[in-house]
This record gives structure tokens, C-alpha cells and sequence, in this order.
């Protein structure tokens, strides 16, 4: 919610405190104040002139000699290359000397000509250009034929002024308005509010309009007929002020409904009074396919879901969001209806949803308005429109339903107020406070109170948000700081966390670096990976995602991994070590019935040069060695021991040669691989390796805390072996024999080699094997040695028929 400063000095005074002051109050009140923007962006110097003739330059075919007064006694001449500059027109003038956003204004010769200043355009003067309309943005700034000439345009234009954006949280609907904003600073500052002072005169005939409510999503429903209506542009003064705002002006009826709805927070529209059949206006649910172009020219499809205003015959407006063009407001209008209303929130937000459609006028109906400034914000736009459009009311507005009363009484303890804050106010005291925000307080005695909430503030329902305002205007930083009295329990990690834990810090000890990524996803990014969305498991979409690219829940860690790194590859930084830990989301069937299965899964891609280059020496790029090796200290770090690595082929998302899957006791613990090449071509990202460990498996596989055993006292016996088996035994196989066969005396077994030829064999492959035998007791001999060796060899013979290889 954007406010004004000049504008809210209207409703209290603020002459002794500055904008910057007024914002550290507000957000120490707990109405957050995210920027101060003041409007003028370095104007000086610039006053309102009128031209008063103008003649082509001699030198030039686009420029004008224009002669210029400004409110002294001589005029100016000022060479203008504007194309829309005309005599009679009132504009800014820059005189010379005076200074714009960027530029200081000279005495000039333009080819030839001298210029004693500059005719000024509305981006020139640092103005909001794209809520301007389109003639005001294409040459020369044009003002009313009534500005007044010689005036600063700093003064005219009201940039003087600056802005306060509140970052509002949704329940203080009440400031979104000037009127709940005033209401806020007078009860900071203890001083007291004027509203503007409402007086229109309105004759004594009945009434033509009749209203109608035939839904009970609509409580009450108020329309003003007005006669004689002049459409013409907005004084400047409203114009400025709902730029400030950003609000596009538009007309003066248009501008007029738009300048209460922010003074006042009710918002209201005005309807050609021609466009209403049979002097009707139905307030009813739309019909199922009814259809309505709105004033954005969109064609909309409703539902019976949806509210609209209607005639006998046809809808004119969507209630609540934004209305019909079959009944705007143009040029051409002389009688209007003006419509102020209480709509149910609900409806009104789920239609703007359902149609994609978003306003201002939306946003507070959808959070709620104030019932006792319907007919009063109703009464103001009236007269201001009497005195600026002149508007004649025909009759008192005619109403239908009934207001609802939102005000509720709350008995409050000063007792419980103090013990919730921690603090000894006295009853007066917080009495006061509450008043002060324009509470109605009746003492009951003994330090209790019955607290009377006005309907604008919908938030308080219960004692707890009394004492929450009593604390915020009191000031959070005056409660003193005190110890939570209550039982302590030191807390601690479970065997789950202390897991993840171990596997983060042993992949940051590898050098890889940890990213967090959305849990929503694009639904196409997983058949880029060459497989159809179920086989990932099916993937929940969102109701309402906030975007394409997050439409569903993420089913697998790889799309958001490939992402950062095609961010990353095209700034040209390639070589990346990256990981995640983060939760992914599959559901049995589309349409959820029952809770998603959500659980953690692992991630990391390698993707670039593993070293760097160095005299002499080439970089070396990453291998599916360097990713194994990450994979086995991740897994020793947590206690899981004998892995073995297995070729895999179809993983659709992965090279069918340059891939294998973890086991562990035969079960399937993650993959290990490089990504295939048409996904590295679908999401442009350079040659990678991906590794994937599911969680919950590892949890299985762990052994819990890691322990820790002593230096080994007793020497070590090494034998190494060279093998020659079939080319298709995994080499994972035989060290695992080799640990059975070998028991507690074998502590490390390491292939070392790894050769092919045809003087071993065709389809043979010699593997050549370290084994480290070592007793925690004593030292072992040759010949126990031997004997443990031996069953080895036997059992590699039996098993694989290898045979040593001389």
C-alpha cells in the first residue's frame, strides 16, 4: 500500500515530523515501512508558462521558435523540437539555469536560434510515464488550460511530496487506506484526525434507479443516480495523487472513483446509466457459461460461482473484481450510477483467481471493508464528482439489504495484559492506548475493561489481539527483556540428522558445494530426461502454481541440479562440484485422496575440470572415478561398508555405457553415472556425472555412531595376486569373495591393475589385487598367513575359475 505524505497531512498534522521520522514510527508500530521515495527526482527551476506563439525554425524542418510567457514582463524565446507544441498551451518551462533528473539548463543557440530555456516533457520531469496517458507521454507535458502560469511546477505538480510503501501483512486490511493510515499515525503521535467535512446537495425527487439482490453473497448494495455528468480529465491534484499511488488517471468520474477508494478504502464504480435496461440493477450469481468482456477488453467465461451486477437482461459487471464494458463510462456519458457495496470476500477472491484477473478494488473486498464507510464513501464520491464533473444527485441513493454490524465488545484484563507483556501498566494507561486507536473503553472496575472494537479493525476478535495493539503502541523496544520461566531439556539431533549431517560435511570435505533449489519444478523438465513423468513417480500438480515453471512438485533433484548448472555454464563457469539434500514429493495417482509420499533424496553433479592447469601440465576433466571416489568417502563417513558398483544400462537420463548402481547386501542404495547426451543437449549443460542416494536406504545401511579403534600395534602382511578370470565379473565381486573368504585378518583389499590381451585369453582380463592381513592381537606368522591366503585362492577358483597368473 502506497501513501503519500502531503495527502495524509490532509487528515493529521504532520508539520513538526518528517517523512523519514513518520516511517521509523509507523514501522516501530508494527506497520513496516519498506521504502521512502520522494517524487521530485532533482527538478528545479520549473515553472508553468503558456505559449503564446509559435513559427517554424528557419534552419531546421522539426524544430518550432516558440514565444513563451512565463509571468515576467518579457517573454521568452525557446526553440522546441516537440511535435504536439501548439500556442494556447499551458506547459512546464525550464528556465535557464534550472535543473532537471540528469541535465541543467543553459542559454543556447539551436541551429542558429538562441533558446532561453526548454519546453519540457513529462518524462523530463521525471514522472511515471507508463501510467500516463498515451498523447502525454509523446512530446511536450500539457497542462490544464487552468494552471496557473509563473507557479513552480515542483508546487503544481505536487513533487514536493513523497511516497511511503507499507509493506502490509494481510490482516490490516484497515490501512489500506488513508483513512485507516491517519487512524494509525494520530493514535502514535496523540493527535486527533479530520476527515474531509462531506456536503452535496441532493433534491427531494424519488429516485429512478431500482436494486435488486438475488444472491446472499451480497450483503448490502447502495446506487447513486447523478445527472448532467461532464467527462473531462481529473484536476491535476488527483491526477498527481494517484500516480503517486500508481494508479492510471483516466477521466474525472473514473479518477474520483479510484481517489476514494484509497481515501476511504471502499471501493466503487460508476456505471452509464443508458447501458442499464429497465432502470434495474440485479445483484445475482452468474448463470453457468454466462459471458462478460470486462473493462480490460478481455472476454470472460463465468460460472454460477461468480457474483455479478446485472439488469433485467444481461450482466454489466464482475462484483467486487472489475466491471463490464457493455456499461462503461465514456465520453459520451451525461447520467451515471454510482455503486457502493459490501460483497462476500471469499467469492470475490476465488473469481479473480479462477479468471486470472487482479485490482485494486479486489484486494480490499477480498480481505474486507469497513460496513460503516459504505454510504459515506458513497456521499464523498458524490460530491466531489458534483464539484468536479458537475454531477446533480437525482434522489438519495437507493439501497438494498442490510449493513452488516462488525463491531464487537471484548472484555479485556489489565492483570492478563501485563502477565502476556511482561510489564506493570496501569489500567489507565492502556485504557488510553486503545482510545487512542479509536477503541471505545468502559471501565468495569478491578482493573477490567469492556473494550468496544470499531468495524474497520476485522482483525481484533479476541483479548490476546488487545494486548497485542496495547504492546505495539506501547512500543516493543520500551518492554523489558526477561527469561521464559519454564522446564528446559537439552535437545539434541536424531540418528536421522546426525546422518545428514555427516553426509553434508563429507561432501563439502570433497570439495563440493551445497545449493538449495525450488521444490517446484517445470512438468516438462523430467521428460527432458527421456522418460515419461510416471516414471519418476507420479508428479502433483499445483492448483494454482505461480507460474508454468513451477507448476509441479519436484519428483527427482536432477532438473534443479541441471538448472544451476546451465545458469552457471552460460555465465562460463563449467567446472562444478554441486549437491543437494532436499525432499522430493510422489503421489499415487493424479488427484490426490490421501497425504504424498515425501522423502529425502541425495544429489550431486561433477561437471568440468577436475584439476587446473598448470606448467607443464594439461587440466584433467572429470571421470566417472572421480564421482565413484566422492560416492565411497560419503559412504565410509557414515559406516557403510562392502559397496559394490554394477553396470546399469537403462537409466534412460543416464550413458548406458558409463553408468553403474549402488548395492549394498544386494539392495539398491543410489546410481553413479554420466548423463546421456541427448539430456546434456535438452538442458545445454556441459558433460557431467550425476550421483543420486536415496535416504531412507542409507539409514538401513548404516551402522549408527562410528566408533573408533587404535593405532594397529602388530605389523601387517601384504600379498598381492593378479587373477585372470572372465571379462564380465565384476571386479566389486571378487573383492567381496576375497573379504568373505579371508575374515577378520583382512583389513584392505585394493585392485591396483587391470590388463587385456590376447596372450591371456579371449574374453579374459587379468586383475591384479592387493590383500592386507593384520591381527589386533599379536603379531600373525608366514604360515597362518598362507593358510588364510590359500582359502582364498580356492574359493576365487571355485567360484570365478580364476586362475594365477604366473
Amino acid at each position: 500500500m502506497k501513501i503519500t505524505y502531503k495527502w495524509l497531512q490532509e487528515y493529521v498534522s504532520l508539520e513538526d515530523i518528517s517523512p523519514e521520522q513518520l516511517a521509523d514510527v509507523l514501522t516501530n508500530r508494527g506497520i513496516p515501512v519498506e521504502t521512502i521515495e520522494y517524487r521530485n527526482q532533482g527538478v528545479d527551476g520549473v515553472v508553468v508558462g503558456e505559449v503564446l506563439a509559435t513559427e517554424q525554425h528557419p534552419n531546421a524542418d522539426r524544430l518550432k521558435v516558440c514565444q513563451v510567457n512565463v509571468g515576467n514582463s518579457e517573454h521568452l524565446q525557446i526553440v522546441c523540437g516537440a511535435p504536439n507544441v501548439k500556442p494556447g498551451q499551458k506547459v512546464p518551462v525550464a528556465l535557464v539555469g534550472a535543473k532537471l533528473p540528469g541535465l541543467e539548463i543553459k542559454k543556447a543557440k539551436l541551429r542558429g536560434v538562441e533558446s532561453q530555456g526548454m519546453l519540457c516533457s513529462a518524462k523530463e520531469l521525471g514522472l511515471e510515464t507508463k501510467l500516463l496517458p498515451k498523447e502525454q507521454t509523446e512530446g511536450l507535458f500539457i497542462l490544464p488550460v487552468d494552471a496557473p502560469i509563473g507557479e513552480s511546477i515542483v508546487t503544481y505538480l505536487e513533487l514536493d511530496d513523497c511516497i511511503l510503501d507499507l509493506e502490509l501483512t494481510p490482516n490490516r486490511s484497515d490501512c489500506l487506506s488513508m483513512r485507516g493510515v491517519a487512524y494509525e499515525v494520530a493514535a502514535i503521535l496523540n493527535r486527533n484526525i479530520h476527515m474531509p467535512k462531506i456536503s452535496c446537495h441532493v433534491d427531494e425527487q424519488v429516485s429512478p434507479l431500482h436494486v435488486r439482490i438475488d444472491s446472499e453473497n451480497c450483503r448490502y448494495y447502495a446506487g447513486q443516480v447523478a445527472d448532467g455528468v461532464k467527462i473531462g480529465p481529473s484536476p491535476i491534484w488527483m491526477q498527481m495523487r494517484l500516480l503517486s499511488v500508481g494508479v492510471r488517471p483516466i477521466s474525472n468520474i473514473v479518477d474520483i472513483t479510484n481517489y476514494v477508494m484509497f481515501e476511504y478504502g471502499q471501493p466503487l464504480h460508476a456505471f452509464d446509466w443508458q447501458t442499464i435496461a429497465d432502470q434495474t440493477i440485479v445483484v445475482r450469481q452468474a448463470r453457468q457459461e454466462e459471458n462478460l468482456m470486462t473493462l480490460d477488453g478481455q472476454h470472460r467465461t463465468l460460472d454460477d460461482t461468480m457474483l455479478v451486477i446485472a439488469d433485467p437482461h444481461k450482466a454489466i459487471g464482475l462484483a467486487g473484481v472489475m466491471g463490464g464494458e457493455n456499461s462503461e463510462v465514456t465520453s459520451a456519458t451525461e447520467r451515471i450510477v454510482i455503486e457502493s457495496a459490501v460483497f462476500d470476500s471469499i467469492v470475490v477472491r476465488k473469481t479473480g483467481k479462477a479468471l486470472g484477473l487482479r485490482s485494486e478494488a479486489q484486494s480490499r473486498f477480498e480481505k474486507g471493508i469497513d460496513p460503516a464507510i459504505v454510504n459515506e464513501a458513497l456521499q464523498r464520491a458524490t460530491a466531489l464528482m458534483a464539484s468536479y464533473a458537475g454531477a446533480v444527485p437525482i434522489g438519495k441513493a437507493v439501497t438494498a439489504g442490510i449493513l452488516p454490524k462488525l463491531e464487537k465488545r471484548i472484555e479485556l484484563s489489565a492483570d492478563k495484559a501485563n502477565d502476556f507483556l511482561g510489564t506493570n501498566l496501569p489500567p489507565l494507561q492502556i485504557h488510553g492506548i486503545l482510545q487512542a486507536l479509536g477503541f471505545g473503553v468502559e471501565d468495569a472496575g478491578a482493573g477490567v475493561c469492556f473494550v468496544d472494537v470499531p468495524s474497520r479493525r476485522m482483525d481484533i476478535t479476541l483479548p490476546v489481539d488487545l494486548i497485542e495493539e496495547v504492546a505495539r503502541m506501547y512500543g516493543y523496544d520500551e518492554i523489558p527483556t526477561t527469561m521464559p520461566v519454564a522446564p528446559t531439556n537439552q535437545g539434541f539431533l536424531t540418528e536421522e540428522q546426525k546422518i545428514r549431517r555427516r553426509i553434508r560435511e563429507s561432501f563439502i570435505s570433497e570439495g563440493l558445494q551445497e545449493v538449495f533449489t525450488y521444490v517446484f519444478v517445470n512438468e516438462q523438465s523430467l521428460q527432458k530426461l527421456g522418460s515419461s513423468l510416471e516414471s519418476f513417480g507420479k508428479p502433483i500438480r499445483l492448483a494454482l502454481p505461480m507460474s508454468e515453471e513451477r507448476s509441479v512438485l519436484r519428483t527427482s533433484l536432477l532438473p534443479s541440479l541441471l538448472e544451476v548448472v546451465q545458469y552457471n555454464a552460460n555465465r562460463k563457469h563449467a567446472n562444478l562440484r554441486l549437491f543437494e539434500i532436499g525432499k522430493v514429493y510422489t503421489s499415487k495417482s493424479e488427484t490426490l485422496t490421501e497425504l504424498p509420499q515425501e522423502r529425502y533424496q541425495i544429489a550431486a553433479v561433477l561437471t568440468g575440470k577436475i584439476t587446473s592447469e598448470a606448467v607443464g601440465s594439461e587440466a584433467r576433466i572429470v571421470d566417472f572415478y572421480d564421482a565413484k571416489g566422492v560416492v565411497e568417502t560419503v559412504f565410509e563417513s557414515i559406516g557403510i561398508e562392502q559397496i559394490t558398483f554394477v553396470p546399469e544400462s537403462q537409466i534412460s537420463y543416464l550413458h548406458p555405457a558409463r553408468t553403474a548402481r549402488i548395492l549394498w547386501q544386494n539392495h539398491s542404495v543410489g546410481v553413479i553415472g554420466a548423463l546421456h547426451p541427448s539430456v546434456e543437449e535438452s538442458f545445454d549443460v556441459p558433460s557431467a556425472y550425476y550421483i543420486e542416494l536415496d535416504l531412507e536406504s542409507l539409514l538401513k545401511a548404516c551402522k549408527g555412531a562410528i566408533t573408533f579403534v587404535p593405532m594397529p600395534k602388530y605389523p601387517a602382511i601384504v600379498r598381492d595376486i593378479a587373477v585372470v578370470i572372465d571379462r564380465q565379473i565384476h571386479a566389486s565381486s571378487l573383492l567381496n569373495t576375497i573379504r568373505n573368504a579371508g575374515g577378520e585378518w583382512v583389513r584392505q583389499v585394493k585392485i591396483f591393475d587391470v590388463f587385456e590381451s590376447a596372450q591371456i585369453g579371449e574374453h579374459k582380463k587379468s586383475v591384479a589385487i592387493t590383500i592386507e592381513y593384520r591381527s589386533d592381537q599379536r603379531t600373525l606368522t608366514d604360515e597362518e598367513v598362507q593358510n588364510v591366503h590359500q582359502t582364498i585362492l580356492d574359493t576365487l577358483f571355485r567360484e570365478y575359475q580364476a586362475q594365477l597368473r604366473a
